[in-house]
């Protein structure tokens, strides 16, 4: 509990049974309430590492649904749990656990309702391993994103994010794509139902174990994220009507 509000973390999980302890043993469980694991039908021996750590909430996928449709059960997951702040970390250690109180404390101090852990602040990408196709590609997203959506965040593709629970009520994050634009969609969707984002300087780390999209992934990717930007952008301007938009 942090403020007398319910902390669940969520852990969407694809083989990732050779980080997930490191990772688990550095969260900090003196203020969090619940842990929920989402295996997305790993190859590994995800679920048993899971369990074997003690995860009371652990949940399989018999058919692998993808990045976003791993994020869609988590989140409903937190939801039934009754969370009142839900962090989503991922498994293979290349985001910190120890940012989660900082990240927490900012949205049970109703500062802000989402806080994203932005690699590019303080120049924690490249430091981390970052590829520089990858940094390049993420800056000029970003800089297309933040004036398609009219915004200023520092990088829209971090997968460390934290929400209050009236974000995700009020956004149809089940209309999102199943796939890694899920992340960029839900941005979409919390900026145009006008909630306020925070961004902490985050390090991060590139590594073997560390899970990643490949080139062709990643162009198939920014395509992806340029497709919202500008469905967003549209809406927006009142040339749209998209159903991703809708309350749910």
């Amino acid at each position: 509990m942090i403020n007398g509000k319910k902390l669940v973390i969520v852990l969407p999980a694809y083989n990732a049974g050779l980080t997930l302890e490191k990772t688990y043993k550095e969260i900090p469980l003196d203020i969090v309430d619940e842990v929920v694991l989402v295996d997305d039908a790993s190859k590994d021996n995800t679920v048993e590492v899971a369990k074997g750590l003690g995860i009371r909430h652990v949940i399989k996928h018999e058919k692998n649904k993808g990045y976003g449709g791993n994020q869609k059960t988590c989140y409903d997951k937190a939801l039934e749990l009754g969370a009142d702040i839900v962090v989503m970390l991922h498994p293979d250690y290349q985001y910190t656990p120890k940012l989660i109180p900082s990240m927490a404390h900012i949205i049970a101090n109703d500062l802000y309702p989402v806080v994203f852990g932005s690699r590019i602040l303080g120049g924690g990408a490249l430091k981390g391993g970052m590829p520089k196709y990858k940094y390049f590609f993420n800056r000029m997203l970003t800089l297309t994103q933040n004036i398609l959506i009219n915004q200023k965040l520092s990088e829209y593709h971090t997968g460390y994010r934290a929400f209050s629970s009236k974000v995700l009520r009020g956004i149809n994050y089940h209309a999102n794509s199943n796939d890694f634009v899920f992340d960029n969609q839900m941005i979409s969707q919390i900026v145009y139902a006008g909630f306020d984002i925070a961004e902490v300087t985050c390090p991060t780390k590139y590594f073997k174990e560390a899970s990643s999209i490949n080139f062709s992934r990643s162009v198939t990717y920014g395509l992806g994220v340029l497709g919202v930007s500008f469905k967003h952008f549209f809406q927006r301007i009142g040339l749209a009507n998209a159903k991703i938009y809708k309350k749910p």
